[in-house]
């Protein structure tokens, strides 16, 4: 029997990179992510999901649900861009990444696993009009990296830098990882994100699959 109509009634648990230690912070990532996906049309049907603080803790985290029988998905950042032949396979990339050298639980398969390339971050500049709602007077977009070969071409690091100097004069001051992060996830468009991202069409795709939806 296919283990997707098996678990039919059974919750899938995303297990999510990000939050940090804190359990106040992971919590606030937790609702960030919960309303970006509620925001993508899974309003009446939701996944659990855990915010794992690190990356190691979020794969692990994942491994042992699945080891455990349970139907689970993992969602990291690439950290580095994806090769072409890697592309919706996550986890050769996974695998090769210095620092990861992760591998796929026995029974996971590509579906199980979703990269935000090569960060969460790269998804804001996919609704420039939210960034600017959200920073208001003194947000310079022209600080911004170009997205013109498309946000998940745009390195990490670019991608913070363009982002500090894009909010330092505003009156929320230099864009931070954590309350900034989580405050413009919950107002992007997961519309304009999944259009200019193949790898978060990819994640809601499976996860309708996987919702049954």
């Amino acid at each position: 029997m296919d283990k997707r109509r098996a678990g039919r009634h059974t919750l899938v648990t995303i297990y999510i990179e990000g939050g940090g230690d804190a359990p106040q912070l992971k919590a606030r990532c937790r609702k960030a992510f919960n309303k970006f996906i509620q925001n993508m049309g899974f309003k009446g049907s939701m996944p659990k999901l855990v915010a794992c603080g690190s990356r190691r803790n979020a794969y692990e985290q994942f491994c042992t649900a699945v080891k455990q029988g349970k139907k689970a998905m993992l969602l990291v950042d690439s950290e580095a861009p994806v090769r072409r032949e890697h592309e919706f396979d996550p986890w050769p990339h996974l695998q090769q990444r210095e620092g990861d050298g992760w591998t796929a639980p026995p029974s996971a398969t590509a579906a199980d696993c979703h990269l935000m390339v090569e960060c969460m971050e790269n998804w804001f500049l996919a609704d420039i009009p939210a960034l600017k709602g959200y920073y208001g007077s003194g947000f310079k977009e022209n600080k911004l990296p170009s997205t013109s070969k498309g946000i998940e071409k745009v390195a990490k690091s670019s991608v913070y830098t363009g982002l500090k100097e894009a909010t330092k004069i505003t009156r929320k001051g230099s864009y931070s990882k954590g309350d900034h992060s989580f405050s413009i996830l919950e107002q992007i468009d997961p519309n304009k994100v999944t259009e200019a991202s193949k790898w978060a069409k990819q994640f809601k795709d499976c996860l309708a699959l996987e919702m049954h939806l």
